[in-house]
């Protein structure tokens, strides 16, 4: 079956393909199941989309969890906020992704590979949890007490110490080891949170 724009049954919305997109990625990158993907579209051949078609995406009541809300999966055609986002931080990272224009092309993707390989994550050009957290990006990950009064939490990134953080918020390396009991600063992980005093 092929939807029009105007075609897509209530609780759905119309959706253009684009190069690069497969049900699964749209699942992700719109907060559905692949299964209601699936429904949404019956005879529709998931593995034989074409660029131009248009599917119908369903509309959640689901709610999207926190990883998800905060860091979408991105890669290749995405387009909108979230990308524009992701640019900002790649330049100010030092990386060159083209102009924030909220489209993710293939300089986008050669600054984040570029981010990737420097930071020691695999080399994808998707942007996943682990690419947000490498820039700086909480999705969702909380410390596991509350921060004392007097501190601030930060998420460590690559090539974070905490002489190196010391410097950056104008605090000694004391006072960040008294701030995190039990945090052993020779075994910082990428995504770990720790609290900085103010």
């Amino acid at each position: 079956m092929v939807y029009s724009q105007q075609s897509c049954p209530g609780g759905t919305t119309p959706y253009t393909i684009r190069a690069g997109d497969t049900f699964y990625k749209l699942s992700i990158s719109h907060n559905v199941s692949l299964s209601a993907m699936l429904a949404a579209n019956p005879g529709v051949n998931p593995d034989r989309l074409s660029i131009g078609q248009v599917i119908c995406i369903p509309r959640g009541p689901t709610p999207p969890s926190p990883p998800t809300g905060a860091c979408p999966t991105l890669s290749i055609g995405s387009r909108g906020a979230s990308v524009a986002r992701l640019q900002q931080l790649l330049i100010n990272e030092g990386y060159n992704p083209g102009s924030v224009d909220g489209i993710f092309g293939p300089r986008t993707q050669s600054a984040v590979m570029a981010f990737q390989r420097d930071t020691h994550i695999p080399i994808d050009g998707i942007v996943g949890v682990r690419t947000w957290t490498a820039l700086g990006v909480n999705c969702g990950v909380t410390p596991p007490h509350a921060c004392p009064s007097g501190t601030t939490p930060y998420t460590i990134r690559a090539g974070d110490t905490f002489y190196l953080l010391s410097i950056r918020f104008g605090t000694t390396v004391g006072a960040i080891v008294a701030a995190n009991p039990g945090v052993n600063p020779n075994a910082l992980q990428i995504g770990q949170v720790v609290c900085i005093p103010r």
